[in-house]
């Protein structure tokens, strides 16, 4: 199997709240790996292949040297897996389409 993977990825895990566009809830998950074309992340509640995403993940200042980041994303869902750990949750592979970095007093307003 090739690696078709064109940005580099972090195996980085961060609190992400998922929002499907054509629903009010938010739900959360956890990130297993990132990249600025894609991400991983474990979340309990199913999504589909194809569905699209409104993500907000968070970087703690510990990570940033300064305050919290948080980095919003539009993507769409490629792959979904059960997850390893936890029968219960889900792995979901996203393309991430577009991307901004926002930063904690930004988010404020």
């Amino acid at each position: 199997m090739t690696d078709r993977r064109t940005a580099r990825r972090y195996d980085l895990s961060l609190p992400v709240l998922i929002r499907l566009p054509v629903e009010r809830d938010a739900h959360s998950g956890k990130t297993r790996d990132i990249s600025t074309r894609g991400v991983y992340f474990v979340v309990e509640n199913n999504l589909a292949a194809g569905a699209e995403l409104d993500l907000t993940m968070t970087l703690p200042a510990e990570v940033t040297g300064g305050t919290e980041v948080f980095i919003r994303a539009i993507g769409k869902v490629v792959r979904v897996e059960k997850a390893p750990e936890n029968g219960a949750r889900q792995g979901v592979a996203a393309l991430i389409q577009r991307y901004e970095i926002v930063r904690n007093e930004s988010m404020k307003s």
